[in-house]
């Protein structure tokens, strides 16, 4: 049985993390270079870099990150945000990272998910979908939740893995930033419906929260930012949990 996995996720922004972070033994808790290497040497199986800003500065100050990160970090790592062409995605993966996410470009664009897996092939192509339950239908929205659409998740998810990603990273917008769980039942649904990795997202708040994701979510994967950066929960310490569990992990 394959290894379920642990992603802490890292916001940056003009390459800094932001979101909080409450490392008091790092020297520099905003620099994510030193908070990757972190990560890695506490038992993360995997890193995602989400770039926020907004600046026509984002390729290169992404692609500066992306090197420093790969210098010091031995996990896998997947980089997102306004990622739009096959030359954003030659240059980061050129610079060390190991895979991709794309979003709202990909909706947009849809052709776009077929000619970065074609080139790239599928492993490094992560397409992340954000999603909010609105009168009991899942409903994409772009731009990090702030666009809605008229795009069903199960569709566009059953589309995606069509035209060639590796894995879907969903986040459920309605279960974002609450700490009250992840959105275990359209987890499972996505897990039923499709044979690509799917990455749990939003919710996240306490151990049982994991185990609910792998078990009754069917996730390949779990990600969470807050919870992380703040130390409510220790990487190796969960792990340990899900061990205890039945939840096949790497210690």
């Amino acid at each position: 049985m394959l290894t379920k996995r642990i992603i802490p996720c890292l916001d940056i922004k003009n390459g800094r993390t932001v979101k909080g972070v409450n490392f008091v033994d790092l020297r520099d808790a905003g620099d994510p270079v030193e908070l990757a290497a972190k990560y890695a040497r506490s038992g993360a199986d995997e890193l995602v870099f989400l770039d926020i800003s907004a600046t026509e500065e984002r390729r290169k100050t992404l692609a500066d990150l992306v090197l420093r990160v790969a210098e010091k970090v031995n996990i896998p790592f997947t980089v997102g945000g306004g990622i739009s062409s096959i030359e954003d995605v030659d240059i980061l993966l050129q610079n060390g990272a190991d895979k991709v996410s794309v979003n709202s470009s990909a909706v947009k664009n849809p052709q776009l998910i077929n000619e970065l897996t074609q080139k790239f092939g599928s492993q490094c192509i992560t397409v992340a979908i954000d999603a909010k339950q609105v009168n009991g239908k899942w409903l994409v929205h772009l731009v990090g939740g702030k666009i809605p659409t008229k795009l069903d998740l199960f569709e566009w998810a059953k589309e995606v893995e069509e035209r060639g990603a590796g894995e879907i990273l969903f986040t459920s917008m309605n279960n974002d930033g609450t700490k009250d769980g992840f959105a275990n039942l359209a987890l499972a649904k996505l897990s039923e419906e499709l044979n690509i990795p799917i990455i749990a997202s939003g919710g996240a708040g306490n151990v049982q929260h994991f185990v609910d994701a792998f078990t009754e979510g069917k996730a390949d994967a779990a990600l969470a930012a807050s919870i992380f950066h703040f130390k409510e929960i220790e990487i190796p310490d969960l792990k340990v949990e899900l061990k205890k569990q039945g939840i096949p992990v790497r210690l």
